[in-house]
């Protein structure tokens, strides 16, 4: 019900033409929103540009499938998670990779963003559901 959107937005889903979460939410949601932001923006230097043009390529290859190209998006996030410190959780780590990532991969190829957004939707949904659920509801 209260989704958090890869930008850091809330849904935008209404009730009455008003929005469906209570100011105190809405609050809450954009902090961890700005708090997966500044991280993300520490992740985007350095995730190197091999990482995100070999994901590029799976991502050009139509004969993969879905679950294919999320499997390559897992290893991908899986990789670089090993060079976060040690300090940090280890699922907020990989949700905001998996975010920054389809961040990288679109502006490098911008005819992927439905591909790779869809993609990191699914890997999101896969491996990260019940943290993006405790993360908002804490």
């Amino acid at each position: 019900d209260m989704e958090l959107q890869t930008d850091g937005n809330r849904s935008g889903h209404m009730q009455n033409g008003e929005p469906a979460l209570d100011p105190e939410v809405n609050e809450v949601v954009q902090i961890i929103a700005a708090q997966l932001a500044e991280i993300g923006d520490q992740f985007d230097k350095e995730i190197k540009a091999r990482v995100v043009n070999e994901l590029v390529q799976h991502f050009l290859n139509e004969n993969l499938s879905a679950e294919e190209i999320t499997r390559h998006m897992s290893e991908a996030v899986e990789g670089l998670v090993r060079a976060i410190p040690s300090d940090m959780d280890r699922e907020k780590a990989m949700l905001v990779l998996a975010m920054v990532l389809t961040k990288k991969i679109a502006n490098t190829m911008p005819s992927l963003l439905h591909r790779v957004f869809s993609t990191t939707v699914n890997y999101i949904t896969q491996h990260l559901h019940n943290y993006v659920v405790r993360l908002v509801s804490a």
